[in-house]
């Protein structure tokens, strides 16, 4: 029983085996920075949950065997001198199982039953299955043996604590094989005639079209952009819950939700190849606007929370996004996303500024998406120059899209709107030097060594040339071997794992090349671009990186470090192909 390799291999220590539209995986990481002996089935329906526990054991002495888990985007395998075990997604609910060698126990990851927690376990009447029923995910999840014997089912309808599960294998140099499926509250008993091996083809087939898709440019110079496809396509959901639509969560590890600004970054990325999937992401968070015309702070399967936002990003997105697309928005579609792009505009511009005030306010580090950066020091409740300029270039798309619309009244407003922010912007926060930030409640201002203050780079084009000069010498100094410190390194505040105090993160890279490039500053949004393409490549798809370093940091299969990664990728693909074009002309 062998299996070729088929797409990038990775280790399951750092990004979860699953497929796209699965709410599970299989991996190691059972919670926040917890790390398992043995892999698990991991749901993220309810939140993240560890359900069940996957245990190679060696079938002359029941031990647990000697093993080590090999993955590749169709297959998982466990593989040591006893034999193997494989893995393979049939279908987003259906994973299959083959053993030669090894038997394998399934068990509760969960070793206590309550009233209103652990997992219940008991056989199927007439089917000859084992059901596991978990209070944590509201799931059902059924093992099927299709070949070889169950050699062990302990804790059968037991209540309280007791070990709950089931050990397949079969007689030696027979092969055993299994279905473990995730459902509600009933279904047919499981049924297949699909061969072990043509459900790992047909996983290998739909990724492969998947990375074709959203990166038929990739070469040899971008070694990692099919990784990072992976990375995308295995963290995709299908609608479930509050989670109206597909989506790409942010990671099927502990961060499994989306927050309204990460999305924009996965739209982005999907756009040219999967333009619904990409629509569905941009679109997601505006599902959930309240009555304000506010986005949630983050949508999880059973969970929406409202109690912070994050930064009005989408109308650079979105203009973004458009040029990607490989087919214009119809007027529906422009329409509907017009009025979604107004009600969050007003929210800043009615809710979040003050009496009398030309320029919003956040009311904590968590709406910038910089939750700890030393901006937010002095004060939390502060007007800072990031978040003007995210507002200038939304009220540009705004207008934009009026004209478009045949609105021109509106199209007029917006662009008063825009003339005089952006000159607020200017007059109030720039001191000739550089940006500052000031308490929305006493007028006071200050600086910091926060990368969150250089972060009007974004306005690109719309800058004056002095001020976009300065900016991209102040961004340069925050530029390490790696990639842009989000806490200057010779700051006293600097941190090497501290969130937004120092790490490398893809989001702010991703916004301040795209400035510098519109701003006319090349060679710096070049070096930017090619540092964290080599950190991705060298450190994986990390939520976070050491600045100085370079170590991945907190959640290691982040989605949007990995799209971050596709987008200046490509970027760099196309400036090389066009660069050798004019070469060869």
């Amino acid at each position: 029983m062998t299996a070729a390799l088929s797409g990038p291999a990775f280790s399951v220590h750092d990004i979860p085996f699953s497929t796209s539209g699965s709410w599970f995986g299989i991996s190691p990481v059972v919670a926040e920075k917890t790390y398992a002996e043995d892999l698990h089935l991991v749901s993220h329906q309810n939140g993240m949950h560890a359900v069940l526990r996957l245990v190679p054991l060696d079938p002359a002495t029941g031990r647990r065997a000697a093993t080590t888990p090999h993955a590749t985007p169709g297959l998982l395998s466990w593989t040591g001198a006893a034999g193997r075990i494989d893995l393979a997604y049939e279908s987003p609910d259906t994973v299959r199982l083959r053993g030669s060698g090894p038997a394998l126990h399934i068990g509760a990851a969960a070793t206590v039953l309550t009233p209103f927690s652990g997992t219940y376990f008991y056989p199927e009447p007439g089917t000859g299955a084992y059901v596991f029923t978990s209070y944590e995910t509201g799931r059902r999840y059924r093992v099927t043996v299709l070949s070889g014997t169950v050699t062990e089912a302990s804790g059968t309808q037991s209540l309280g604590s007791a070990a709950r599960g089931v050990t397949i294998g079969a007689e030696t140099g027979t092969v055993w094989e299994a279905a473990v499926e995730e459902y509600e509250t009933a279904r047919r008993p499981y049924r297949s005639s699909t061969p072990f091996d043509q459900v790992v083809d047909t996983a290998r087939a739909a990724f492969a079209a998947f990375a074709d898709s959203v990166a038929p440019w990739r070469t040899s110079e971008t070694p990692a952009a099919e990784l990072a496809a992976y990375v995308l396509w295995s963290a995709t959901v299908r609608p479930r819950g509050f989670v109206t639509r597909p989506a790409v969560l942010m990671s099927k590890h502990w961060m499994d939700k989306v927050w309204s600004w990460d999305h924009c970054f996965n739209a982005l990325a999907l756009a040219p190849g999967s333009p619904g999937l990409a629509l569905d992401q941009f679109s997601l968070p505006f599902d959930h606007q309240d009555e304000t015309g506010a986005l949630p702070d983050s949508v999880a399967h059973s969970e929406i929370l409202h109690n912070f936002v994050k930064p009005p990003i989408h109308g650079w997105a979105l203009r973004h996004l458009r040029r990607r697309l490989p087919e214009p928005l119809g007027q529906r579609e422009l329409t509907e996303v017009y009025g979604r792009l107004v009600r969050w505009t007003d929210f800043w511009l009615t809710m979040r500024r003050a009496p009398g005030a030309a320029l919003p306010h956040y009311q904590h580090g968590n709406d910038s998406g910089w939750d700890n950066a030393t901006t937010f020091d002095p004060e939390r409740v502060i007007v800072s120059a990031d978040l003007s300029a995210f507002l200038v270039l939304q009220l540009r798309e705004l207008a934009e899209l009026a004209e478009e619309l045949g609105r021109k009244d509106d199209a007029r407003k917006w662009t008063r709107t825009v003339d005089a922010t952006q000159a607020a912007l200017l007059d109030e926060l720039w001191t000739g030097d550089r940006f500052v930030a000031r308490s929305a409640q006493s007028g006071a201002t200050w600086t910091s060594s926060s990368l969150l203050d250089l972060m009007p780079v974004a306005l690109g084009e719309h800058l004056p040339d002095h001020i976009g000069a300065a900016l991209a010498g102040r961004i340069e100094a925050h530029l390490t071997a790696h990639g842009l410190a989000t806490e200057l390194p010779t700051s006293p505040h600097y941190l090497d794992d501290g969130y937004w105090r120092g790490p490398i993160w893809a989001p702010s890279t991703v916004l301040i090349e795209d400035g510098l490039r519109r701003a006319g500053h090349d060679r710096l949004a070049d070096e930017i671009s090619a540092r964290f393409r080599a950190l991705c490549e060298t450190s994986g798809f990390a939520e976070n990186f050491d600045a100085l370093t370079g170590a991945g940091l907190r959640d290691r299969a982040y989605t949007w470090t990995a799209s971050s990664y596709l987008l200046l990728a490509e970027a760099h693909e196309l400036r090389r192909a066009e660069t050798v074009e004019a070469i060869g002309g």
